[in-house]
This record gives C-alpha cells, sequence and structure tokens, in this order.
C-alpha cells in the first residue's frame, strides 16, 4: 500500500476532488503573510507583509487551470527624493497545471494539489515598479544641495562666468519701450 505523504502550505491549494472531472471549479479566499522579503531595488514587498489571496481553480481536459488575484502593498522609497513610500499593489495571473505525465505545460498538478508560491512570487517581483515615485509630479531633489525640492523651489541657476560681459552690458543699456514714434503709420483705407 503506497502511503502519501500530507502536503500543507499557505500557497498550496488542494485538487484532488477536481482532477479529471472537466468543468469543476473551486474557489478560495486567503490572507497570508510574505514568507520572504520579494524584489530587489528601490521597493519590495516585505517579510511577513499581508498577501490577500482570490483563487479559483477550474479542471479542464489538460489539468488544472489556476486564475488568481493577489493585492498587498510595497515599502522602500522615491527614486526622486528618497523619501519613504509605501503603495498598494495588485496582480493577476492564469496559468495551467499539467496533469503529471503531459506534456507542454511550466507546471504540473503533484500529489493532488497544485503550489502557487513561485507563481504569486513572480508576478508580484515583476510587477514592482522599477523607478518608483513618491507622486507622478516629484521635484526630487536640488542637485546642489541635495535638499528635497518643493514644488515652488526652483533649483539655483549658476550662470557660466563666460557670460558676465555680457549680463554687463545689459544692466548698462536701458531697452527702449516707446517702439511707437518710429513706426510707420499705416493707415486701413485703400487708395484707388
Amino acid at each position: 500500500m503506497v502511503r502519501r505523504r500530507h502536503v500543507s502550505g499557505p500557497f498550496l491549494y488542494p485538487v484532488r476532488d477536481i482532477v479529471g472531472h472537466p468543468g469543476e471549479m473551486r474557489e478560495f479566499e486567503s490572507t497570508v503573510p510574505a514568507p520572504e522579503k520579494w524584489g530587489e531595488g528601490l521597493v519590495a514587498v516585505a517579510e511577513g507583509a499581508s498577501l490577500d489571496l482570490s483563487v479559483r481553480l477550474e479542471a479542464v481536459h489538460e489539468g488544472i487551470l489556476v486564475t488568481a488575484e493577489v493585492a498587498t502593498e510595497y515599502v522602500g522609497e522615491c527614486g526622486r527624493c528618497l523619501t519613504d513610500i509605501v503603495e498598494p499593489l495588485e496582480v493577476e495571473f492564469q496559468e495551467l497545471f499539467g496533469y503529471p505525465g503531459e506534456e507542454g505545460t511550466d507546471f504540473d498538478v503533484q500529489d493532488d494539489h497544485v503550489d502557487l508560491e513561485s507563481l504569486v512570487r513572480d508576478s508580484i517581483v515583476l510587477s514592482l515598479p522599477f523607478q518608483p515615485v513618491c507622486q507622478p509630479d516629484c521635484p526630487g531633489l536640488d542637485p546642489a544641495t541635495g535638499e528635497r525640492l518643493t514644488e515652488t523651489a526652483v533649483p539655483e541657476m549658476r550662470i557660466d562666468e563666460r557670460w558676465n560681459a555680457l549680463a554687463a552690458l545689459k544692466a548698462t543699456t536701458q531697452p527702449d519701450h516707446d517702439d511707437t514714434a518710429t513706426s510707420p503709420v499705416v493707415s486701413d483705407t485703400e487708395k484707388s
């Protein structure tokens, strides 16, 4: 007699009752902690962060079709001003888990269950922004001082000293605002 080992985990879903029954479906809602930090760079999903999973398992002729939605939040820092950010993240995926011995699928049904951990992790990591910002129009940091710019602040523009002679000339000459005295008078009447 072959004994099946009992497998459990937060990302394992049983499919024993729907294997080989095309058209059967099961839905699961669960909240699990992230087992480790997912993501590198400026933002990541922290270890222990709450992952809200909505999973639908459908039996088809080729295997088990898994459709899932995952909601969580990522933490890190803005790529422009380096302030801390916490933003929500929602991902969806759909994948076919083939029956053992079937070819052409990336994932297999194993011991009457499907393991979604790698799919959830990959979907989340690939959805993280490469250059996250705290707001779409974040002004960033002042290149000279390194301080965070505000929306009204404008970085101080240094003028190249080679332009000093032109600035001095501009300061000594005053523009002539009485342009009407020198312009010819144009009449709106036609001459015949």
